[in-house]
């Protein structure tokens, strides 16, 4: 098997040949690239699937027993300072390998029926290959170097899915939020990676954790330092996967076609923070403070997104919303220190929320039919309703992803949620009480958008909703009732067809071609069934990822340890709570036995504070985006007064004394040494008065 971790290095290679082919015609060819647009889909997708192929090889190899694989060049030297390159392949990267690529071959598979009319058809496929390659370079770093350096293509990748309808304002300034928001958590993290290669003099991440505790220890640097350093690196992740307070940028991020929202907020992109903390454990860990932070960073996150889900009427602001907080489980399972529960969870969430994702997709798609490509009425699922009988395969899948999501057992979601909760109480109960709020919260947000789009009568030919819906999207101060959306959430597009906002024409939606249904059924299957390698009665997923320097010996015996009256309390509670949740929905927006309206006028502070999304836009707006501009205006003051001032005076004195010398300067030697004699006379006679 050797030959093929050889190899290994092709995975993100190839779909960056992919992307730089296509990139290139797109330059130098324009017209006759994007007529084969088709055959350039099918080229990429093909280079992605052999990267697929090979990564669930190297996945096999690993599961049988295979050694880790590291391969390092010397990339460059200057003294005794060398930087290192190359490759790493080990259970952690076998895994996200083959999550990364099934994932994004399927969103390119549905891409075509997606984008199938749109002009940008080829680019979009070059930028989905861009993303894939540099998420896949990512995942195989073998140090911190180099992970900054493929987290910044990322970063880059992610700038142009999300701006990719740059013509259009709401989606050119969602894409600079995002890119702005990340640089701030990426500055943290290049702050953290020298301040740690400052201590430990390396970037390799068992090494740093090894040499950081040591320096701790034996009193070389402070532990407060340490934690700084881990703090800043872990400022990183914050941003990348939308912790509290860097996850302003992800809701905004839905202004790229749906696809991106599957591929990088759900799946990949989001999911790197995760990694990158799972990567990094070995330093995290011996620094309680820090994971401290990370759990209750986690925690906070959490119940926040899932707190603003609950009001959103935007079907993928809505999923946006329950991805940030889904994202803080993730996070918080780390902090606990609950290494396999996180990166269990973060793989079951990958799939149900792409598949959640693409469902919204699918929806959009449908109801454009209907109202046209007019992304505020299109989006809002009070214009849905009765989609299940239009759109049987997409409202089925939808179901299930929901299912996953709430925690309902057997699927998915219940497995990884379980093991986090459960973790979260061992560590502690206050953690593990609102991680259990959250699970009730989520269950419920989720089947009100289960429910609102395709349970109950169809909405979507009512003449009177979509002119408040538009006009409450072209007026501020014009809302119907408590459940009128923020003017704010109603500006995202989606779909290009050349972003006209003509009127539909059907009366009916549809359901979606087969090019995007069958990557929905793709992904319906591990959301049902990959939960399943985690069971706590024989938990395959533990035994093979593991924290690092944990012994398969040592995993063996905590499952041992396993109690089943324990089990059946803890997870009973987290699904009891789920069906709180959903029977409170079916009450309110299946049965209509419950006005949701009446209960938003009751508690109107509290509704109005989730639907403002805690108001945290206009607490950045105020203090970062109009105190920067206000800053900007004194600092340009100070640069129009003073140092333009002083650079004006200066050439004004030269002006004025070259003016005056000039006339001393006649070239007559008589005048000259009258000069010098007045000079020499005036200095013997102040020498004498002295």
């Amino acid at each position: 098997m050797e030959p093929l971790y050889q190899y290994a290095w092709l995975i993100p290679v190839l779909p960056l040949f992919g992307a730089m082919l296509v990139g290139i015609g797109l330059i130098s060819l324009n017209k006759a690239t994007n007529k084969i647009r088709q055959g350039s889909a099918i080229f990429l997708i093909s280079l992605l699937g052999a990267s697929m192929v090979l990564s669930f090889a190297l996945l096999a190899s690993q599961i049988n027993g295979h050694e880790s694989y590291t391969h390092i060049i010397e990339w460059a030297a200057a003294g005794d300072f060398k930087i290192s390159m190359g490759y790493t392949i080990d259970h952690l990267t076998a895994v996200m390998l083959a999550i990364v690529t099934t994932v994004a071959l399927l969103v390119m598979v549905y891409t075509d029926g997606y984008m199938a009319h749109d002009p940008g058809y080829v680019r979009f496929y070059a930028y989905l290959s861009l993303f894939s390659s540099s998420m896949l370079g990512l995942v195989v770093c073998p140090n911190l170097l180099q992970v900054y350096i493929f987290w910044e293509l990322v970063g880059v990748s992610s700038y142009l899915l999300i701006g990719f309808w740059y013509d259009r304002k709401p989606a050119a300034d969602a894409c600079q939020k995002a890119f702005i928001t990340n640089r701030v958590g990426d500055f943290g993290l290049l702050l953290g990676i020298l301040g740690l290669y400052w201590a430990t003099n390396t970037f390799e991440f068992e090494l740093m954790g090894s040499r950081l505790e040591y320096l701790v220890e034996s009193g070389s640097i402070s532990g407060a330092l340490a934690a700084i350093f881990a703090i800043l690196v872990f400022l990183g992740p914050v941003a990348k996967s939308a912790q509290f307070p860097l996850h302003v940028w992800l809701p905004d991020a839905m202004e790229g076609p749906t696809p991106i929202s599957a591929l990088i907020h759900a799946a990949t992109m989001v999911a790197a923070g995760v990694f990158l903390i799972a990567r990094m454990y070995p330093v995290f860990e011996g620094i309680p403070v820090v994971m401290t932070t990370i759990a209750w960073t986690g925690c906070f996150t959490a119940f926040l997104g899932a707190s603003i889900a609950i009001t959103q009427n935007d079907i993928k602001k809505g999923l946006a919303y329950s991805t940030i907080s889904q994202l803080g489980y993730m996070v918080m399972a780390m902090g606990v220190g609950a290494y396999s529960a996180g990166l269990f969870h973060l793989m079951t969430h990958a799939y149900f929320k792409a598949m959640l994702f693409l469902c919204s997709g699918s929806v959009i798609h449908g109801m454009e039919a209907v109202v046209g490509h007019d992304p505020v009425l299109a989006q809002d699922m009070r214009l849905m309703g009765g989609l299940r009988k239009y759109m049987p395969i997409t409202s089925t899948c939808f179901l299930i992803g929901t299912l996953a999501i709430c925690g309902i057992p057997p699927f998915a979601g219940f497995w990884s949620k379980d093991e986090i909760l459960s973790s979260a109480f061992a560590s502690n109960p206050a953690l593990w009480v609102v991680g259990w709020l959250t699970a009730g919260i989520t269950a419920f947000y989720m089947f009100r958008m289960y429910f609102s789009t395709f349970e109950g009568q169809f909405r979507g030919n009512d003449t009177t909703i979509q002119q408040q819906l538009t006009a409450a999207a072209n007026g501020p101060n014009y809302a119907f009732g408590p459940g009128a959306m923020n003017p704010e959430e109603l500006h995202s597009d989606d779909h290009g067809h050349g972003h006209d906002h003509g009127h539909g024409h059907s009366d009916t939606p549809h359901e979606s071609p087969w090019t995007m249904t069958i990557a929905l059924m793709a992904l319906a299957v591990p959301s049902v069934f990959i939960g399943l390698l985690g069971t706590p009665f024989n938990n395959y997923f533990e035994m093979f990822i593991h924290a690092p320097g944990e012994s398969i010996a040592e995993v063996m015996e905590q499952l041992a340890e396993f109690e089943l009256g324990e089990f059946v309390i803890m997870a009973g509670s987290s699904v009891g709570i789920a069906l709180i949740g959903i029977t409170l929905a079916s009450l309110m927006y299946l049965k209509h036995q419950i006005a949701p309206n009446a209960i938003a006028q009751k508690i109107q502070p509290l509704y109005q504070f989730s639907l403002n999304k805690w108001y945290l836009d206009d607490i950045n707006d105020l203090l970062f985006v109009k105190g920067s501009r206000r800053l900007a205006r004194q600092i340009l003051e100070v640069d129009y007064r003073v140092v333009d001032g002083a650079v004006n005076l200066t050439g004004l004195v030269a002006l004025v004394t070259g003016e005056g010398l000039k006339y001393l300067e006649n070239g007559r030697a008589q005048f000259y040494a009258l000069i010098v004699f007045v000079a020499v006379l005036g200095f013997v006679v102040f020498s004498g008065i002295g």
